[in-house]
């Protein structure tokens, strides 16, 4: 069964994003111009037709999808929140500066990138079987990644840029 349409947005800018740090699991407040990005991703979703809002509970994304259902007239308590969104656990690199090229998966206690490309097939099944046409994600980049990687049956790998905060992004 084929999804309808599928949008993925990533959190506005966190405080964790502006130091340049893994975040991993760890809660970081949006910044003011990341509520100002959540707010501008909602102007632009709400030509989108969503039915459904799903969410990361992690309080970057949760917070950038209240903003995003306000702006299009989605009532807040109808966001699903879902704990296979989470963002990729860092484990001891957690609040660590952010580096591009580190081995993640020779960390003993970093999530392993085939348990996050499971939670992103295990994520993925779920949408399909909801019952709404068009459905808005709002998560993290790394599982935003990993998410694209199974919607599009292609390998993951860490993009320098991946997705922009609150960037719409469209997967399907």
């Amino acid at each position: 069964m084929a999804m309808k349409q599928l949008y993925f947005i990533r959190h506005g800018e966190s405080e964790a994003n502006v130091a340049r740090v893994f975040a991993g699991l760890a809660e970081t407040p949006l910044t003011a111009k990341g509520k100002q990005q959540a707010k501008l991703a909602g102007q632009q979703a709400a030509e989108l037709g969503i039915d459904h809002i799903i969410a990361s509970p992690i309080s970057r994304a949760y917070e950038t999808a209240k903003i995003i259902a306000k702006e299009i007239g989605y009532p807040e308590d109808k966001i699903e929140t879902n704990s296979l969104l989470v963002e990729r656990d860092y484990g001891s690199l957690q609040g660590k500066p952010w580096e591009l090229d580190v081995d993640l998966d020779g960390i003993v206690d970093v999530e392993t990138t085939d348990s996050v490309m499971n939670r992103a097939v295990l994520t993925y099944e779920h949408l399909q079987g909801l019952s709404y046409e068009t459905i808005l994600v709002v998560s993290h980049g790394t599982f935003g990644l990993a998410l694209k990687a199974v919607v599009d049956s292609a390998p993951f790998f860490r993009d320098t840029d991946g997705i922009r905060n609150a960037e719409v992004t469209r997967f399907v």
